[in-house]
């Protein structure tokens, strides 16, 4: 094992605590060693608990001591900050989405490839290994031939102030389905690859601090007929599926409890069977783990600029054919390589 890779972390707020856990127990291949916030006590708290040897409110005050970040801002400042990186050398995991235009998203992609720099985006179902099942079945034969995705996501979030960038569509990029559902967009093209048209339909009612939709329906039809469908909310009062997918193939129904960490194969005649259990948590540490195998063996990460781009170009010409009223085409989006890994 080399030398430990140095990692800065930009922006220590709620999503930040999340990737805490997942950090723990490298410090063979990496360590923490900058951390940076607006608010000097959220920065001197990451410090405390990651070990890290310093704690700024700028970041390019600790760009020359680390190798790599990891930013985790709101989303209007992912583009110019990890521009500011990569053109400073390093690489970058950037958490979701890329970007909120696709403009910002290609001058990061293009930055990071004439820089020769790792940039990944953390898409973090890929690395949970309930999903990654989910599709080992989907491929292997297990349910015959795949028909019909759907994946549900109930949720509350609203962020405490009032005017807050999450609620707002210049700064988050759009609504619910722009900040959450990308990952599940992301996963239906993982799962059935091209799709050809789609439609969404989004709201506000019930989730009234969006400026854009707090729930959203969508639908896409795939090359070879199959189904994929997401329904997400942020103004979920309770809930039965939480988080979950199910899987329809002409041979068995599979039925994935994200929330559980559970599998379940059903069909008429056996009923319901439990075939896999993982832990249900956000799996950081697998995605991390990820990221830092990159940067030891110049491998591409799976949910690179490129490929990671490609569900929010899906979600902005929903967007698009929703305020025109038309069925959207989902073709020639550049998604001939972008999910073959």
């Amino acid at each position: 094992m080399g030398t430990p890779i140095r990692l800065g972390i930009i922006g220590c707020g709620g999503m930040e605590k999340a990737h805490e856990q997942g950090l723990a127990g490298l410090e063979d291949r990496m360590r923490v060693t900058a951390v940076c916030d607006r608010v000097p006590e959220r920065a001197e708290r990451a410090k405390a608990i990651l070990g890290a040897a310093r704690a700024v409110t700028d970041f390019r005050e600790m760009l020359d001591e680390v190798d790599a970040v990891l930013i985790v801002l709101p989303h209007h400042l992912h583009h110019p900050v990890g521009m500011a990186c990569l053109e400073a050398g390093r690489h970058v995991l950037m958490e979701k989405p890329l970007a909120n235009t696709e403009q910002q998203c290609l001058e990061l992609i293009e930055a990071a490839e004439r820089r020769n720099r790792i940039l990944m985006v953390g898409y973090v179902q890929r690395y949970n290994p309930l999903v990654v099942k989910t599709r080992e079945l989907i491929q292997d034969g297990t349910l015959g031939d795949v028909f019909q995705v759907s994946i549900w996501t109930e949720q509350w979030t609203r962020f405490p102030e009032e005017k807050s960038w999450g609620h707002r569509i210049a700064t988050l990029g759009g609504g619910q389905l722009f900040s959450h559902g990308c990952h599940y967009v992301d996963l239906l093209l993982w799962f059935l690859g091209r799709p050809v048209s789609g439609t969404h339909s989004g709201t506000n009612f019930g989730t009234p601090w969006m400026e854009r939709e707090g729930t959203s329906h969508l639908v896409m039809r795939f090359e070879n007929g199959s189904l994929g469908y997401h329904f997400g909310t942020w103004g979920a009062r309770g809930s039965r599926l939480q988080y979950s997918c199910h899987v329809h193939g002409t041979k068995a129904m599979l039925d994935t409890r994200l929330k559980e960490g559970k599998i379940f194969l059903t069909t008429w005649e056996k009923g319901e069977t439990l075939i896999y259990e993982a832990d249900p948590g956000k799996h950081t540490r697998r995605q991390m783990e990820h990221f830092l195998s990159c940067l030891e063996c110049g491998h591409k990460p799976l949910t690179d600029g490129r490929s990671s781009l490609q569900s929010l170009r899906i979600i902005w010409r929903l967007y698009e054919a929703e305020e025109r009223r038309i069925v959207a085409d989902l073709r020639g989006l550049g998604l001939e390589d972008a999910h073959a890994g």
